[in-house]
Parts: C-alpha cells; sequence; structure tokens
C-alpha cells in the first residue's frame, strides 16, 4: 500500500451509496413479485387450470376477480368467466374451458396466502419508488441525459446514476469502466495462446441493466446502436451481439455524464455508409497495385 501497489476501490459519495442501497432494495423486491407471480402460474398448473394460456397478466383486473372467486370457492367455469372485464369479454368461451378443473383446498391457501404477500411487495415498492424520486431529485439534469440515449428508460437509468454516480473522475476512460463492470471480453493468457474471453467477474446490477437495455435495443430500428446489432448478429450470434452492443451503451454512458451532453446518435445506416466507403478504398487500392491513379468523386444525378 506504501508503494501504490495495491488497486484503489471505488466508493461513490454518501448520496449516491444511500441512492445504491434503496435501487438495489426496490430491485430486489420487484425480482421477489416476480418470483410469487410465477408461484400463481404454477398452482393453477398443478391444479390443472390454464387460466394463464388465455388470460395475458395473470394480475389483471379480469383475472384477480377470477382467483379471488375461486379462492372463496366458486367452481363453475361459467360464472368464474363471467367475471372478464374489457377486452376479455370476447374470451368468455375459452374462459370457460380453461377454467373447467376444481381446486384443491391446499391450492385456495396457497394462492389466499401468495396473493397476500404480492399486495404486501406491491405496497414495499411503491414506498421505495417515492423514495428514490426524492433521493434523485439532485441529479435530475444527469438523469434527463441519460434519456437522450436510446433504450434507456428511466428505471433503467436509475439504476445506472445510483452504480456509477454522476462523477466519472473515478475511471481514467470508458475502457476501465467497462472492465470493472465485466461487460468487456476477459483476458486469458498461457503460454501465448488466448484461453478464454469469457466478461470478468463485475458489478452484475450494471451488468443485468445493461443487457436489458441491448435486447430493447434488438427490437429498434431508427438509431446507431440497433443497427450495430444487426450488423454483429450474423457473425456474433444474437447473445454475444446483445452483450457488444451492452459494452457500447455503457461506453456511451461514460461519454454522456463524464460531459455532460446529451447523447448525439450516428444514425441507422452508419454502418452502410461505413461499408461503402471501406468498399470504395479496397478498390482503389488494388487499382493502384495495377499502377493506375484514381481520384474518387460523387456521382453527379441526372436530371430529366
Amino acid at each position: 500500500m506504501r508503494h501504490g501497489l495495491l488497486k484503489a476501490s471505488f466508493i461513490p459519495p454518501k448520496p449516491i451509496r444511500e441512492l445504491r442501497d434503496l435501487v438495489r432494495t426496490q430491485t430486489h423486491l420487484t425480482q421477489e413479485r416476480s418470483r410469487h407471480i410465477n408461484r400463481i402460474h404454477k398452482i393453477l398448473e398443478t391444479a390443472n387450470i390454464k387460466l394463464s394460456s388465455v388470460v395475458t397478466d395473470i394480475l389483471g383486473t379480469s383475472a384477480r376477480h377470477m382467483l379471488e372467486a375461486l379462492i372463496a370457492g366458486e367452481s363453475d367455469p361459467a360464472k368464474l368467466a363471467k367475471l372478464a372485464r374489457g377486452r376479455m369479454r370476447p374470451k368468455i368461451a375459452q374462459l370457460e374451458q380453461a377454467l373447467q378443473r376444481h381446486l384443491e383446498p391446499h391450492h385456495r391457501f396457497l394462492l389466499t396466502e401468495t396473493l397476500a404477500h404480492l399486495d404486501f411487495l406491491k405496497l414495499r415498492v411503491g414506498q421505495l419508488e417515492r423514495e428514490v424520486a426524492e433521493r434523485l431529485s439532485p441529479f435530475e439534469k444527469s438523469l434527463t441525459l441519460l434519456l437522450t440515449i436510446p433504450g434507456i428508460s428511466r428505471r433503467s437509468a436509475t439504476i445506472l446514476l445510483s452504480e456509477l454516480g454522476t462523477d466519472m473522475a473515478a475511471f481514467p476512460s470508458a475502457v476501465h469502466l467497462a472492465s470493472w463492470v465485466g461487460i468487456c471480453p476477459g483476458s486469458h493468457l498461457s503460454a501465448g495462446k488466448r484461453r478464454s474471453g469469457k466478461p470478468t467477474k463485475g458489478n452484475s446490477y450494471l451488468r443485468s441493466v445493461l443487457v436489458q437495455v441491448a435486447w430493447v435495443l434488438t427490437r429498434m430500428r431508427d438509431n446507431y446502436l440497433s443497427a450495430q446489432y444487426q450488423h454483429l448478429r450474423p457473425r456474433l450470434g444474437a447473445k454475444k451481439a446483445v452483450v457488444a452492443v451492452a459494452h457500447s451503451v455503457l461506453v456511451i454512458v461514460y461519454h454522456v455524464l463524464a460531459k455532460q451532453e446529451p447523447y448525439q446518435d450516428l444514425g441507422p445506416d452508419y454502418f452502410h455508409r461505413q461499408d461503402k466507403q471501406q468498399q470504395a478504398q479496397r478498390f482503389v487500392r488494388q487499382l493502384e497495385t495495377l499502377g493506375y491513379h484514381v481520384e474518387l468523386a460523387p456521382q453527379e444525378e441526372v436530371t430529366a
């Protein structure tokens, strides 16, 4: 330590540390809520009730009324199906077929306990959201800058700020940040041979949200990052291309926060322009090797 041989740990300021604890707790509760929703699906499947095959949201208004009626002891599929509301009304016939089985007493007990716990988690998550929103108010400018990046929602931007803070001085470059997060290829050399390129272990919260943002970008078609995914997928495959896009998102986040400037997109046709230019340069080099001198000029448009 005296000779500076120990690597320093990244310790954000106290307000960021407090925000990070709140956001991580909110993330854990949200994940727990998702697990309990999956338990409801499993309980219904165990009772051979196929409600989830007809209803998109098992906790929606219609599905919740049906679950409460099942818990209360109602077993008539026709009466249960008539509890559908709004857009579920045209699916009453399908709901009758899906609700033709009966719940056992232990199924009703499990559903009651699971729904009660979900209501409790919803209340806790709501309280955490209000506390996080209050703590975010001093960082509203940085949050707004992050929202200029395609694919990043307010929730994603909140996680990024809570884990990174707003001061990028702790990381000499975006390369160091990517290494710290664990979203870049690893370096494992043995006897002069590269053994593995697996990403290193880093910040799992950041890596998770970056990959989620990258998957959102795969469904877009109007920005540079979505074009990067389409450009890399044939060569790397979908999963590796997503990780590469997640790395690009992190690099953009670093520069946006470091410069405090909004993101400027390169455009969805960036790689097409680059490929066209590289192809022209390759043809010029080939002609020059044959002894020709080549000067490129854009073709004039022919007007009728």
